[in-house]
């Protein structure tokens, strides 16, 4: 079911980098570094839990070739892919996308535990 007024479902054509049958790539509109980009399925639904297997090939296809667009416009040093199932997990749009979130040295100041600074005091940890 299409929640209203669904920014990914109402796309301008002329945003989409690269697309395929079942999914397309944009710039992120609150990128957090350059070269940000969202996977996204055209058909609307809000989990990864509920994508087809067509959908989740398209989707990792497209972010090795997402991937390759970026370290030849941006070259930067690392990657975040993230992607957020539920509001409580930070889901503000019901609609899945990944982000595919170039790093750069520098760009924070320890970016020791990536992704797991979701949960800030979390992030930090040391490996026995």
């Amino acid at each position: 079911m299409q929640q209203s007024k669904c920014p990914f479902c109402e796309i301008n054509s002329d945003e989409i980098i690269f697309k395929d049958k079942f999914c397309y790539v944009i710039y992120d509109r609150y990128p957090v570094n350059k070269g940000h980009l969202l996977i996204i399925p055209f058909r609307h639904f809000s989990s990864f839990f509920d994508s087809t297997k067509d959908e989740r090939e398209s989707i990792l296809q497209l972010i090795d070739i997402s991937k390759d667009f970026i370290d030849r416009q941006y070259m930067p040093d690392g990657y975040n892919i993230g992607v957020n199932i539920g509001k409580d997990a930070g889901q503000t749009i019901m609609h899945l996308h990944f982000h595919l979130i170039p790093r750069f040295k520098g760009d924070i100041a320890d970016p020791t535990g990536g992704v797991r600074g979701v949960i800030p005091e979390k992030r930090v940890y040391k490996i026995n």
